[in-house]
């Protein structure tokens, strides 16, 4: 245990020189699922141990939610040992996430006192499910994600759902703007299975995570994908909302017709709306990716595109160079953004 006065630096290489004494025999793995208060944890093997956390389990990623769906963890394997059973596994260490699906939270509002809420950890590729009818096709969420991905550096791709539903192509139509400005979108069905194969092969290879809007049919298009039975819902008549099928977040294989390539889908609660508080407004004008030709040419180097005079962002706009839908995203986040 190291002195009161070590340096910190010091007591952090004593610390987890003292974790790596004590987890000797412990066992590698990813939480593919939480139930119930346990994470279930597949090691590379393929065993899959139900496991708990203690005061003792020790995280590479403070202020944040302990253990999520995706993380690489190390635990003490269940065993027997004569009378005594042990069934649960003991989480001792959460290693640092490389990426994250997020949202913010406030501290008085939930009571393990962390600032933000992750979702999932650890993922290549965020894959943003909307619908063309059924709940209706909604952009403005979808720049929210498109938006957070670009701060995140994630991968994304647009799969919209339910094409059937739309009998005159003006989703497509509408769809085609991610497309124009160097997004990648797919258009399928679940229900009819058209375009589902294509979806498998963007996500081979890769760990992804699937968000939207509940009622998107995020996890009916799952079920296709994985040969899973997770439970899917309908749309509320009342409110023509979706209803939350996944309660928690949960990892799925994905596989090639020859088993010789993988893929990993993390499901997660259906999303109504998608805050993004942890992005500070200087950081936004940066995320919208068609900015980018433009900003340069701005007179200032630090032009919000908002007020500004001989703003080129604008000016843009004005001349139908940027989307006027996508801007007037661009000003609503902006506005709910921190200074």
């Amino acid at each position: 245990m190291p002195r009161k006065n070590a340096p910190p630096e010091r007591a952090k290489h004593i610390r987890a020189r003292s974790l790596m004494r004590r987890s000797e025999d412990d066992l590698h793995g990813v939480v593919v699922e939480i139930r119930s208060g346990v994470y279930f944890v597949r090691t590379d093997s393929g065993g899959v141990y139900g496991c708990r956390t203690n005061r003792s389990t020790h995280t590479e990623n403070p202020d944040s939610t302990l253990v999520v769906v995706g993380d690489h963890v190390r635990f003490t394997a269940p065993f027997h040992s004569g009378e005594r059973k042990y069934a649960e596994g003991v989480i001792t260490l959460v290693a640092e996430r490389r990426s994250s699906l997020k949202r913010s939270r406030e501290r008085r509002r939930n009571r393990s006192g962390e600032s933000e809420h992750v979702l999932a950890s650890n993922i290549d590729q965020l894959v943003i499910i909307a619908s063309a009818a059924e709940p209706a096709f909604r952009p403005k969420l979808i720049d929210r994600y498109l938006a957070y991905a670009e701060f995140e550096r994630l991968a994304s791709l647009l799969v919209v759902n339910k094409m059937d539903l739309d009998s005159d192509g003006a989703v497509r139509e509408q769809a085609r703007l991610y497309q124009d400005i160097g997004y990648e979108a797919l258009f399928l069905s679940a229900s009819t299975g058209e375009g589902v194969s294509t979806l498998k092969e963007k996500l081979l290879g890769k760990t992804s995570v699937f968000s939207g809007h509940s009622g998107v049919g995020k996890s009916t298009l799952i079920n296709a994908l994985t040969n899973s039975v997770l439970p899917t819902g309908e749309l509320s008549e009342k409110s023509g909302k979706g209803a939350h099928t996944t309660s928690n977040a949960v990892m799925l294989t994905v596989c090639a017709p020859d088993d010789n390539c993988i893929g990993y889908v993390i499901d997660t609660p259906g999303i109504r709306e998608f805050g993004l508080e942890g992005i500070a407004r200087e950081e936004l004008r940066h995320l919208f990716v068609e900015f980018r030709t433009f900003a340069p040419e701005c007179a200032f180097s630090s032009c919000t595109h908002t007020s500004e005079p001989n703003c080129a962002v604008l000016h843009a706009v004005e001349q139908g160079k940027i989307s006027l839908d996508r801007y007037e995203s661009y000003l609503t986040i902006y506005h709910e953004a921190e200074e």
